[in-house]
């Protein structure tokens, strides 16, 4: 729990305030952050699964009494706390070109440093759990970590902001140091209370890991595939959402403080998500769950459209509806990595390798594509409706552009999600006892061939 928590408390921000710090406070140009949003994503993108197969092969080479994860958590934590405070510190001391430049690179080496501390943490889940319910349990358990993650910044960021004024530097890098404080704090906890106790499969030879097998796993692996489209529409759901959501209030609702009162207003459905999950895991299958929160979460924003079509709505209508129907699609969320656990165990069965990082780190690689498509082209968008960050009010074809990129794509986004689960996932209850006897086989052959030696 701890690990999302406080690996959340600065990459929520991300989504949240980084662009509005962008564009009001420091006064780049909403097309132009929309490119260097894409090339800040693309590099995330690229390194996370490069980062994985790192993590793999140097495991199989020298084995790490310490685990295969946890001493890459170790390194990353105070990396993260530095380029965290950086990345809101630095830029306000330079104008021009060299603020651009100076920008460009506190978020290109926080995201290394984010990356280099998520991937070893979300791989970690698979090195503490063998079977359906353990997963369930510390998939609810990084959910509430999440959870916590999001929420606290996501309720004190908009009131510090507005105390000092939406174009004033000062409340954001007071947001940002404060949070990754409280992030390294947080991550030395997760380090520290967990342990790598279980060792599932045979060891791979560390000769036939190869950053290029990803292609493989594509090609042989659908729920694997289901996975990654999932994670690519929920994350541009989620991105486009949490990235226009200040605008949304700013300009629709002249007041971003709704957003701190929605959020705590939305608090305890996900709470009670979050303690619900793993009682409901226990008794339905996993990815059922995960239709059925999509279906729902779908359903809400929709509905949500249609009354913006028919009425004004007030913002904290707007906020509640809006924060249910992208909560029920981010229980899939909570839910999902214990699939990645499974995704793992069926690829150990159709190649024959276990590859944990690489894994992780190529799903990772499909989120990143999201929040590229979610943050970039929610960007590029607000200067195609025509939003202008120095007006007062904004026009009325302004107003309504921004209803539908933050209300009717996230439904379209998290029904795609939804077929991903309905027509790609292929592991039933047959193949889990395919694969439940493959393992006992080949920890058959193991000690035999150990009593042998």
């Amino acid at each position: 729990m701890c690990g999302d928590w406080g690996g959340c408390m600065t990459f929520t921000l991300m989504s949240t305030i980084f662009s509005m710090f962008c564009t009001n406070a420091l006064g780049i140009h909403p097309g132009l952050l929309g490119t260097l949003v894409i090339i800040w994503t693309i590099w995330d993108a690229v390194n996370d699964p490069i980062m994985g197969a790192l993590m793999d092969k140097a495991f199989t080479k020298k084995q790490n009494p310490r685990g295969k994860f946890r001493p890459w958590i170790l390194r990353s934590i105070p990396l993260l706390a530095v380029t965290g405070i950086a990345l809101w510190t630095v830029p306000t001391f330079f104008d021009g070109i060299a603020l651009l430049v100076v920008l460009f690179s506190t978020k290109i080496l926080y995201e290394a440093a984010y990356t280099m501390f998520n991937i070893p943490m979300g791989s970690l889940l698979s090195a503490m759990s063998t079977n359906d319910v353990e997963r369930a349990s510390l998939s609810s358990a990084r959910g509430a970590g999440s959870g916590f993650g999001n929420a606290i910044p996501g309720i004190v960021a908009p009131l510090i902001i507005v105390a000092f004024g939406e174009r004033d530097t000062t409340g954001y890098m007071i947001v940002g140091v404060g949070c990754a404080v409280v992030g390294f704090v947080v991550c030395l906890f997760h380090y520290a209370l967990t342990e790598e106790r279980v060792v599932v499969g045979t060891p791979t030879n560390p000769e036939n890991i190869k950053i290029k097998d990803i292609l493989t796993v594509l090609a042989k692996n659908r729920p694997f595939v289901a996975l990654c489209i999932h994670g690519i529409c929920n994350c541009t759901m989620q991105y486009a959402s949490n990235a226009l959501g200040m605008y949304m209030y700013s300009a629709v609702y002249h007041d971003v403080t709704y957003q701190s009162i929605s959020s705590v207003l939305s608090a305890p459905f996900m709470v009670g998500a979050m303690v619900a999950v793993p009682f409901l895991c226990k008794k339905y299958d996993l990815q059922k769950l995960i239709r059925l929160s999509l279906l729902i979460g779908g359903a809400f924003c929709g509905a949500l459209f249609v009354l913006h079509l028919l009425t004004d709505v007030h913002p904290l209508v707007h906020g509640v509806m809006l924060g249910i129907g992208t909560g029920f699609s981010m229980v899939s969320v909570q839910m999902q990595w214990g699939l990645v656990g499974e995704a793992i165990d069926y690829n150990e069965y159709v190649t024959g390798k276990r590859t944990e990082g690489s894994i992780y780190g190529t799903f990772n690689l499909a989120r990143r594509i999201g929040q590229t498509i979610g943050q970039g082209a929610a960007l590029y968008a607000l200067g195609w409706i025509g939003y202008e960050g120095t007006a007062e009010v904004q026009t009325a074809g302004t107003i309504f552009g921004m209803k539908v990129i933050c209300v009717l794509v996230p439904a379209v986004f998290i029904l795609g999600s939804w077929a991903a689960f309905r027509f790609v996932w292929n592991i039933t209850d047959e193949m889990r006892e395919k694969i439940k006897a493959a393992k006992s086989e080949a920890t058959v052959v193991e000690d035999v061939a150990v009593q042998g030696e």
